[in-house]
C-alpha cells in the first residue's frame, strides 16, 4: 500500500503522521534539525534563506501557542513567507467548507500548509485535494496524530541519550485522547526503542493498546522502575467525552509526577512533557523545573525540527 506521504521516488510530500515513515525519513529529519542546531551561536537559531519567495499559511482551526508560534519562526528563519490565518474571523467561521479555503489559499500561491484541525483526518484529507507541488504538514489532527511533536521529542532523545536501541521509555497518562501519544509510540518504535512502556489507568487507555507494541502498566510505581527517558502527557479535558477521572487531586495522587516517583527511575533519566502542563495535576513544579526536565529545551529543539521538516518537504 503506497504512503499518502510519500511521493513516487520515497521522498517525504506531505508530513501527516509518524505511523509508516521508514525510519530513514525519520532519522533525515532528526540530522537535518541537528545541523540547524549546531548552526546556532549563543543559543538562538541562524536565519537562512533556504525558502526565501515560499508561501507557507499557518491555518489552526484549534487553539495553540508553542507549536504555532514556534512554526512560524521557523518558517521566518527559514526566509519563508508566513501568513497566520486566523480562523475566527475567517471565512470559516461564516460557513466556509474546509476545502474551499484552501482552494482559495492556493489561489494566492500557498506553497505549504501547516493546518491544526479538531477533526481526526483534516491534514490527510487537503493533502488530497492539494496540487502535486503543494506539502501539507499536519500541526495536530483531534485525537489521532502529531507528528512534529514526536519529532522533536526523538531529537530530545537523542540529544540527551545518544541512541535510542538501548532505552527504556515511559509515556505516563492521557494515552486515550492523547495525539501526541500516538505519535511518540509509532517513532519510538520505528527508531528501534527496545522497550516502550504505557502507564495510565484503565479510563485512559484505548482497547488493545498492546498491539502497538508498548507494555502496559496502571500502577506508576511499577511503571517507572528504571526507565530513562519519562513523557508525561497533559490530560486532554477538551476531547474527554464523558467523566473519565475522579478529581484532578485523585489523579495527581496516583499518576502525577513527583521527585518521590521519579526516584525510581535511572538517575540520569530525562523528564519530558509536551505542553501547555497543568502542575499539580500531572506533574509537580520541583519536577517541571527540576535538574532532570528538558522541557524547555525541547521548544526550542522544536524550532529546529520543523525547519527541518520544511526544509526538506521543499526539497532544500
Amino acid at each position: 500500500m503506497n504512503n499518502p506521504q510519500l511521493n513516487k521516488h520515497g521522498e517525504l510530500q506531505h508530513l501527516l503522521t509518524t505511523e509508516g515513515l521508514p525510519a530513514k525519513i525519520l532519522l533525515n529529519i532528526l540530522d537535518r534539525a541537528t545541523a540547524f542546531m549546531d548552526s546556532t551561536e549563543g543559543g538562538e537559531i541562524k536565519k537562512v534563506p533556504l525558502l526565501h519567495g515560499t508561501s507557507i499559511f499557518n491555518i489552526f482551526f484549534e487553539a495553540s501557542t508553542r507549536t504555532r508560534t514556534t512554526f512560524e519562526i521557523a518558517a521566518k528563519r527559514l526566509s519563508a513567507d508566513v501568513v497566520n490565518l486566523n480562523v475566527s474571523s475567517s471565512s470559516a467561521s461564516k460557513g466556509e467548507t474546509l476545502l474551499d479555503t484552501v482552494d482559495n489559499l492556493c489561489a494566492m500561491h500557498a506553497d505549504m500548509f501547516v493546518v491544526r484541525h479538531a477533526q481526526s483526518g483534516a491534514a490527510h484529507f487537503i493533502a488530497q485535494h492539494v496540487a502535486p507541488e503543494v506539502h501539507v504538514i499536519n500541526a495536530g489532527d483531534g485525537r489521532h496524530a502529531h507528528p512534529t511533536q514526536a519529532l522533536l521529542d526523538m531529537f530530545t532523545i537523542r540529544h540527551y541519550k545518544k541512541e535510542f536501541h538501548n532505552l527504556r521509555v515511559a509515556i505516563v497518562g492521557d494515552i486515550l485522547y492523547s495525539r501526541v501519544a500516538r505519535s511518540q509510540i509509532h517513532a519510538l518504535t520505528t527508531l528501534g526503542v527496545p522497550e516502550v512502556r504505557v502507564i495510565a489507568p484503565k479510563t485512559l487507555l484505548p482497547t488493545m493498546v498492546e498491539q502497538m507494541g508498548v507494555q502496559v502498566y496502571h500502577d506508576m510505581r511499577q511503571g517507572l522502575k528504571d526507565v530513562d527517558v519519562v513523557m508525561m502527557l497533559r490530560l486532554q479535558n477538551e476531547r474527554m467525552q464523558s467523566a473519565v477521572l475522579p478529581s484532578a487531586q485523585e489523579y495527581f495522587k496516583y499518576y502525577g509526577l513527583t521527585q518521590e516517583k521519579l526516584a525510581l527511575a535511572k538517575s540520569d533519566a530525562i523528564v519530558m512533557h509536551p505542553g501547555p502542563m497543568n502542575r499539580g495535576v500531572e506533574i509537580d513544579s520541583a519536577v517541571a523545573d527540576g535538574a532532570q526536565s528538558v522541557i524547555l529545551p525541547q521548544v526550542t529543539f522544536g524550532i529546529a525540527v520543523r525547519m527541518a521538516v520544511m526544509s526538506i518537504l521543499a526539497g532544500k
